[in-house]
């Protein structure tokens, strides 16, 4: 019932051809339009000091000829008119018209910081004009003072540190050096997870969406510990009993490791089953596995802990991140014990463009400001807010399912059943068609991509966590 009132009433503001309510002249400024008559106010979205240089580029449609040329036809973009961003501040981007948009996706959780912090910009500038590249087979001090840093961050005897240039290398390396060490080959990961798109990582990864029909074998694939829509609710000890029949009927009894995210990010924003993570690292030890984190979307920050694998008060055999380390550059990093490092030394192992010397100014120059600018309290403390104002929003509509994540990592599922939990998909698009039209972006996640993924810049206020969700109550409220 509520699907079809939605795409009776969605659909056509959603995909109009009326021009849009936001003139390019208001891009930097609250919209100042007066509603139509017996219409709620539109949300106003919070006043900010800038305002980007002129736009003298090719325009979208010419850009969007290019790209369907030139570039990769798998990526696909997040709009029926597809955006063209072309500047960005802070928690703000703007398109080829000047227009501002909150950009509550941060580049799928990857800035961190802020788009263009002037500290992060003002390090690689500098390291660019210095030394952009030579090899890591000479000695520079900011790959190493950027290694000692990153070590700080970690407890106990994680402290090597190999730099990659994304999450799907750290997490081929992690998946690599589980087996080199333990002498096994059998791995486990958790259904409904995402840990990359080469070939260990597309194993490790258990959704078909993500999965081509190549070799892939190594990997079992255990019950997924999901609250929301898992067999056994938010019991973890009896999923992590199914890592243990995993590990008794179908392997030699002795695996090479176990990996899986603190925070299913890909897959919906699901928080783990408490309790899961505890059981399971003590099950892989005693069958003799590593126990690897994913840390790439929930590390740096953005849960409120540093790290996502502190809630479930855990330490890893090795942890992977990227995505946050860098603001934006492409750059990752795996963290494991010397013991288990040595591993790579029996053989040549180099990564040639891995903690290059700007890459790791710009990863250095996040972890300053994460640190000065207390991003990981405004994480929590805006995070909390945020979902404490996204659960109000439950209670008021019932295609809300679900509200759910730590920190500024936070999802909202989308059902137009709730008792059945049918997935809205179609409508989640129609929603987030219409949000961008009122001036805030939004990311989707989940199997069935009927999840709002909220992954916003470190830096979002509660003013901006106010419009948000504003903006979220004036599009649901004309269903």
């Amino acid at each position: 019932m509520v699907r079809a009132k939605m795409i009776n009433r969605i659909l056509p503001r959603a995909f109009t051809s009326k021009p849009c309510r936001f003139s390019p002249s208001s891009a930097a400024r609250p919209h100042s339009s007066l509603p139509q008559q017996n219409e709620s106010p539109l949300p106003q979205m919070p006043p900010f000091d800038y305002t980007p240089p002129p736009y003298a580029g090719p325009s979208a449609d010419e850009i969007l000829k290019k790209r369907q040329e030139f570039l990769n036809p798998a990526v696909n973009h997040l709009f029926k008119q597809p955006l063209n961003l072309v500047d960005g501040k802070m928690q703000y981007l703007y398109d080829d018209k000047g227009r501002r948009y909150l950009d509550a996706f941060g580049g799928i959780a990857t800035v961190a910081c802020g788009h263009c912090h002037p500290v992060v910009v003002n390090a690689i500038v500098n390291q660019t004009k210095r030394l952009q590249h030579a090899t890591v087979l000479y000695l520079n001090p900011v790959i190493a003072n950027f290694a000692e840093a990153l070590a700080s961050k970690f407890p106990g005897d994680l402290k090597v540190i190999f730099f990659t240039n994304s999450g799907t290398e750290a997490n081929e390396l992690a998946l690599m050096m589980a087996r080199l060490y333990t002498g096994y080959h059998d791995v486990i990961s958790v259904r409904n997870g995402y840990h990359g798109n080469a070939a260990g990582t597309m194993a490790a990864t258990a959704q078909s969406s993500y999965k081509f029909n190549v070799v892939q074998n190594g990997v079992h694939h255990a019950q997924n510990p999901d609250q929301y829509r898992g067999i056994f609710g938010s019991d973890g000890a009896k999923y992590a009993r199914d890592v243990d029949e995993i590990i008794t009927y179908g392997t030699t009894g002795r695996v090479a490791g176990f990996v899986a995210e603190s925070i299913q990010g890909v897959g919906g924003v699901l928080e783990l089953a408490p309790g899961y993570l505890q059981e399971v690292y003590r099950i892989v030890r005693k069958a003799g596995g590593l126990c690897i984190a994913d840390e790439v979307q929930s590390g740096f920050a953005r849960t409120g802990h540093f790290w996502g694998y502190e809630a479930h008060d855990v330490v890893p055999d090795i942890v992977t991140m990227a995505k946050g380390i860098g603001n934006g550059m492409p750059l990752g990093a795996m963290i494991t014990t010397p013991e288990v490092a040595k591993v790579l030394a029996e053989r040549n192992y180099l990564n040639t463009f891995a903690g290059n010397p700007v890459c790791s100014a710009a990863g250095l120059a996040v972890l300053e400001v994460i640190k000065k600018e207390k991003l990981q309290e405004n994480a929590f403390t805006v995070g909390s807010y945020l979902k404490e104002r996204l659960t109000t929003l439950k209670d008021k509509y019932e295609i809300i399912g679900d509200v759910r994540g730590r920190g500024l990592l936070l999802g909202v599922e989308l059902v137009t059943d709730r008792q059945l939990k049918t997935p809205a998909k179609y409508e989640t698009l129609h929603l987030m068609e219409h949000m961008k039209e009122l001036g805030v972006l939004m990311g989707k996640a989940g199997f069935f991509g009927n999840v709002f993924r909220i992954t916003p810049p470190l830096c979002f206020t509660k003013e901006d966590a106010d419009f948000l969700v504003d903006v979220m109550d004036h599009t649901l409220s004309k269903i």
